[in-house]
């Protein structure tokens, strides 16, 4: 088995990167905030990191491909890095604290490219989560202070807490009453949104968690991180890992029953 160390502390050092360009503009007065295409913001702290990080595996991985949310793809090969280089950018904009500089290096295999590596890290709420394929999960403040990940085991969807991160989703793919009949199910709901309940599945304090609509520089690094966890992270389709452009999370548990309830009128 290949051996990702090497790429993991190098994650960690492109996210101390990331996290230094965006705490210095978080909440900062000037902050320049465009509207994309697709009508999401776009904030210069955005493309600043994603630049930083690009840099930085241009000179240290130069065989490796790049994708990142902002700037597209550059490269090919077998190995890819994949950045998001704020997640959850309307929080930023607002000085709301919880977003996150997503960083996953995907290798090519059987079904196409998968996660091998990923980093979260959440300098504002002062977590950093990450995992290597076949080395586990962990939370902490540095490679050497760290505590394992490990999901719950929660095994009855009427004790489950269940996250997500809005409505309008479910309600435009035809899936809000299965979405509705599940949370009247459940024991708990709380809307979270972005990658802090996917780290939550991963840490064992959420059970479940799903979205309707995703890109893969939003779910490669925090796929990794739950299944090494412990946990199952597919699309709503069942297909493992980040493919579908969506996705729904678990602690393995309760996996096909959550997507039972989010596919049940569909």
């Amino acid at each position: 088995m290949a051996d990702y160390l090497d790429d993991l502390r190098f994650a960690h050092v492109l996210a101390d990167t990331a996290d230094a360009a965006t705490t210095a503009r978080f909440k900062a007065l000037d902050l320049k905030v465009e509207t994309k295409p697709d009508m999401t913001p776009v904030s210069e702290a955005d493309k600043a990191a994603e630049e930083l990080i690009r840099g930085q595996l241009q000179r240290a991985r130069p065989r490796d491909a790049i994708l990142g949310e902002e700037y597209g793809v550059e490269g090919t090969g077998p190995r890819r890095w994949v950045i998001d280089p704020i997640d959850g950018t309307k929080n930023y904009v607002r000085g709301v604290p919880v977003w996150a500089t997503l960083i996953a290096l995907m290798e090519a295999g059987e079904g196409g490219y998968q996660p091998v590596v990923g980093v979260v890290s959440a300098p504002a709420l002062g977590r950093r989560w990450w995992a290597a394929k076949g080395h586990g999960a962990f939370t902490g403040r540095s490679l050497s202070s760290a505590s394992r990940l490990r999901v719950s085991k929660v095994s009855r969807m009427q004790d489950a807490s269940f996250a997500y991160s809005s409505l309008t989703g479910w309600e435009e793919q035809g899936r809000l009453d299965g979405f509705l009949d599940l949370t009247r199910e459940v024991w708990r709901t709380r809307a979270y949104g972005d990658f802090w309940p996917y780290m939550m599945v991963a840490e064992g304090a959420v059970d479940i968690c799903a979205e309707p609509e995703l890109s893969l520089w939003d779910m490669a690094a925090t796929a990794v991180i739950v299944t090494e966890a412990g946990g199952s992270f597919t699309g709503l389709d069942g297909r493992p890992g980040p493919h579908s452009g969506n996705a729904a999370a678990s602690n393995g548990l309760l996996h096909d029953e959550l997507l039972g309830y989010l596919n049940q009128r569909y």
